[in-house]
């Protein structure tokens, strides 16, 4: 069976990559996932914060928990404390790169322009073969319009893309006015591949201390479905490569994702429940369901039930919206 795959301008010999969380912070945890079968590694995010301190009124009631999401291996205090400071960052690029024989992504994290964005470079130099750019940013302010947001993003994208040489993919929020729309427009400002989507920390609140506390929740299946819908809208546009992120557990939400229009499938939450020996299993199991389903190749089951091979797509979703609210009885 054939799942050879093409993202970021990287041939992998399957689409399963580790995606950017602890397994990626020691060279031990990081060889696993390659000894455990992933096609590539993306690394933890290097924040805009570990560069910038403007933000200090914010960190500390905002900020405080934002590494509640796939990429934690614990909770921000007051005072960030990173696992490593930007240069000690790019060292840890470099060891990857000699320890480990698949691609090595490299990730950073910010939300305003600055003297952060020309990392990129630095990371390209250490020896990354591609570079992930983590758009996490949640509005908070009334006088912030969207358009305002979406420009200075698409200004990140540029700064960075720049001076860049290797392939960028910019990771997103599902919360954009019109997704295509920004999708187009980060492809224009240099963009080469989206990854959707971010997991946002959902803070709960402490009733006896009546405190704002972080909570952090693994992914389940359950979360592909808005994935799904985006990657099939998003397939065949713009000539950018996609990439699913969040809610992939099994075979079949890997071939859901794949006939959507994912050209890599990035796996975090499933690691962190099941170790990496998950990462072969679930390659055995795509083998086997494509085989059962007579598929060739990854290839020709790639795009498969995205729009772009609907006749009438909007239709087609309008009238299963129509259905699922009619079809409820009480």
């Amino acid at each position: 069976m054939d799942l050879k795959t093409r993202y970021l301008g990287l041939d992998l010999p399957h689409p399963f990559v580790a995606g950017a969380s602890p397994l990626s912070k020691t060279l031990d945890s990081a060889k696993k996932a390659e000894d455990g079968g992933a096609a590539a590694l993306v690394v933890y995010s290097l924040f805009e914060e570990q560069f910038t301190r403007y933000h200090e009124g914010q960190e500390a009631n905002v900020h405080q928990f934002e590494d509640t999401f796939a990429e934690a291996t614990s909770y921000f205090t007051s005072t960030v404390q990173y696992h490593y400071q930007p240069d000690q960052y790019l060292e840890h690029i470099r060891q990857l790169k000699e320890t480990l024989g698949i691609p090595v992504v490299g990730s950073l994290n910010g939300t305003h322009t600055g003297t952060w964005v020309e990392y990129a470079r630095n990371i390209e130099e250490a020896g990354a073969d591609a570079l992930e750019l983590n758009l996490y940013y949640q509005p908070n302010a009334a006088e912030e319009s969207a358009s305002e947001v979406e420009s200075r993003l698409l200004e990140i994208i540029r700064s960075v893309r720049k001076d860049l040489r290797i392939p960028l993919a910019v990771k997103l929020s599902p919360f954009f006015t019109s997704i295509p729309h920004f999708a187009k427009e980060a492809k224009v400002a240099g963009a080469d591949a989206l990854v959707l989507f971010n997991r946002f920390y959902q803070p709960d609140i402490d009733t006896e201390e009546l405190e704002i506390i972080p909570h952090l929740e693994l992914s389940t299946s359950s979360e592909l479905h808005m994935r799904l819908r985006w990657i099939s809208m998003l397939y065949g546009r713009n000539d950018l490569d996609l990439a699913v992120t969040g809610g992939i557990h099994t075979a079949q939400d890997a071939a859901k994702a794949i006939m959507c229009g994912a050209s890599a499938i990035q796996l975090v939450s499933c690691l962190l429940k099941n170790g990496p020996a998950r990462l072969a299993a679930l390659r055995e199991h795509l083998e086997a369901w494509m085989e059962e389903k007579e598929y060739e190749s990854l290839q020709q089951m790639l795009g498969s039930m995205s729009y772009l091979r609907a006749p009438e797509p909007e239709a087609i979703e309008r009238a299963n919206y129509l259905k699922i609210l009619q079809s409820w009885s009480v």
